[in-house]
């Protein structure tokens, strides 16, 4: 009886002590807080155009094909060379050789063999842009895959539009609470959308061209560089007073 005793004694003190640790965070009452959303836009001229190319050549002969897009590429980096290309901002981004054929399965006629290498590059004097995209289309080109504006200085572009996209985001937080009759307090909680990829917020000219032998006219025209846009987008958490 007195072990008994004893066991419903220990058993209601083990209650009496996890309702006291329970109901304090039961009671606790939820944070009062408002959560806003701020974005901003910089525009910026551009510095750097990246250019993407590619040659290729048909040729029964496939060493023939190989020499031909091997001589017109040698060509083409020759020309980025004369407009103040680094080597180390040129690259073979693109290499491709594949047999064609003509006609169905069953009556495919062989036409030849197909040699293709892309060429991406960076031209940082923008001034030359149009002057070079003039001259690549009579350097045995292909294909336009894309040109691309971008800056050098995302970093401190981009630092300067999450600025301004957590003022906006504090501003709309006053303006909401004001609304109300409320105040923020101190903010306990920022997050970021991070883009996608390095360059995914800036805008980009990134057109398809493709030239037959001998056509250039339809490259004919002005560059026109434009500016390109850094976003930032940031979510906030504001303590409510």
């Amino acid at each position: 009886m007195r072990l008994l005793l004893s066991r419903i004694a220990v058993a209601f003190v083990f209650c009496f002590v996890l309702c006291c640790i329970v109901a304090p965070a039961q009671e606790k009452p939820e944070q009062r807080h408002i959560t806003v959303t701020g974005e901003a836009e910089i525009n910026v001229v551009p510095d750097e155009v990246v250019f993407d190319l590619t040659i290729s050549t048909l040729n029964k002969d496939l060493r023939a094909a190989k020499t031909q897009t091997d001589e017109r590429l040698k060509g083409l980096i020759a020309l980025t060379k004369r407009y103040g290309v680094a080597p180390e901002d040129v690259q073979t981004d693109y290499i491709k050789l594949e047999p064609r054929y003509r006609g169905n399965d069953e009556t495919r006629l062989f036409v030849g063999y197909s040699v293709r290498k892309d060429l991406v590059f960076t031209l940082r004097d923008v001034t030359k842009a149009e002057g070079l995209l003039s001259d690549i289309t009579e350097a045995g080109v292909t294909r336009i895959n894309g040109i691309r504006f971008r800056t050098s200085q995302l970093r401190k572009y981009r630092d300067q539009a999450r600025a301004l996209a957590i003022k906006a985001a504090q501003e709309k937080a006053i303006a909401l609470t004001a609304a109300i009759g409320q105040k923020i307090g101190r903010a306990y909680s920022i997050e970021e959308e991070v883009p996608n990829r390095g360059y995914a917020s800036q805008n980009a000219m990134s057109n398809t061209i493709e030239f037959a032998d001998g056509d250039t006219a339809a490259s004919e025209g002005t560059l026109a560089l434009g500016r390109i846009k850094i976003n930032a987008r940031v979510t906030v958490r504001f303590e409510l007073e």
